[in-house]
């Protein structure tokens, strides 16, 4: 029997964890034809299982295989779905100071849900970890964060031959990517999954100016409709007791980022139209704006205050952070705010650059924080 409660908790995380050396190792080998998958997935077993009772330990009423037998936070999961390919590419992702692995996905046909999906096995093995003490959750990429991938220079030709180059064409894609999701989003449930999060980097790239300056304000408003929409299709009709979230980031990968801007340019439709149960927001430093967009949350939707860095080993000062969630609570209301790290601690499988023993001080620190200003 899962924990009585479910996300979003006063002391919460995004879900990735720093890869062991012994994972890692096992990756490499796999790669390199030393090993076979089934090897590969006994390490994987095991690490994930060291996970578990580590988050349990920490006292966390959340688990998550940290997204252990992955590489990347959104890639693995687009390439799951039948007309979606994994492909090299010239360059990867650019960061503030680093350049990611240079993988994409692209599409070999029409995008679709064919009844399997690997992370549905990946959540049928956490599942099992279940007890009344924790929920189990499954963390993938939003809708909008696929249709996105497939908009990059290097794939855009895969849209034009599988769908076509005009609006028509591309509100067929965005249709067929919201049924994707809702399938796979379905299987999930059906394998006893009732806490997914959505991870979602296309708001925080909209926050950015060096983005959004690109467009005409009839156009930026637009794409904010229409991804919206997209993600609203794939959440839309979900069985009652399956707890949707979303976390809506500005890149984390080995410690740096991709994007800054404060949330107010998107806050009318994503916190006033997009249909979560609540927001996993980074507010860990000045890239991110201040928390008067927060005054758009519509409904009894949660935010969860993404005030401790994932990105650097020091820890925050407690008074500091707890000053900050009682200025957040200007604008969403106490008892609706919760705390997390801004990110994950590893988004991509090179993890960011502190220890695992600085990890598990952080969710110490979002812990101890939350017991002070929640008393739950």
């Amino acid at each position: 029997m899962a924990y009585s409660h479910n996300a979003p908790f006063r002391a919460d995380v995004v879900g990735s964890y720093l890869r062991p050396a012994a994972l890692k190792a096992a990756r490499a080998d796999y790669e390199a034809g030393r090993i076979d998958a089934a090897a590969l997935k006994a390490v994987e077993d095991q690490c994930i299982t060291d996970l578990v009772a580590k988050q349990k330990a920490a006292g966390l009423h959340v688990i998550t295989d940290g997204e252990f037998r992955r590489g990347w936070w959104h890639l693995d999961c687009m390439w799951g779905f039948a007309g979606v390919e994994k492909v090299a590419i010239d360059q990867g992702y650019v960061f503030h100071d680093e350049v990611t692995r240079a993988e994409s996905a692209r599409l070999s046909g029409r995008i679709a849900f064919d009844g399997t999906h690997p992370f549905v096995d990946h959540f049928a093995f956490l599942k099992a970890f279940e007890d009344d003490t924790v929920v189990a959750r499954q963390t993938i990429p939003s809708p909008s964060q696929l249709y996105a991938e497939l908009f990059r220079p290097e794939n855009i030709e895969s849209v034009h031959e599988f769908y076509g180059d005009d609006q028509a064409a591309y509100d067929k894609l965005a249709d067929d990517t919201a049924a994707a999701f809702h399938g796979l989003i379905m299987a999930l449930y059906e394998a006893g999954c009732r806490n997914v999060q959505l991870d979602d980097c296309t708001w925080g790239m909209f926050c950015d100016p060096n983005f959004n300056s690109h467009y005409t304000p009839e156009e930026f408003a637009a794409m904010q409709e229409q991804y919206a929409a997209m993600n609203n299709a794939a959440i839309a009709d979900l069985p009652a007791d399956l707890v949707v979230t979303t976390h809506d980031c500005r890149g984390n990968y080995h410690s740096t980022w991709a994007s800054a801007g404060g949330y107010s340019v998107v806050a009318d439709v994503l916190f006033g139209k997009e249909n979560v149960a609540a927001y996993y927001l980074e507010f860990d430093d000045d890239r991110s704006g201040d928390f008067a967009p927060l005054a758009k949350v519509t409904g009894d939707k949660k935010v969860v205050l993404g005030l401790i860095t994932s990105k650097k080993p020091e820890l925050e000062d407690p008074e500091v952070i707890k000053a900050r969630i009682a200025e957040a609570a200007q604008y969403v209301p106490l008892d609706r705010l919760c705390l997390s790290t801004q990110c994950g601690f590893a988004s991509t499988e090179e993890g960011n650059k502190l220890t695992e023993e600085q990890q598990w001080a952080k969710i110490a620190l979002v812990q101890s924080i939350a017991k002070e200003v929640w008393h739950d």
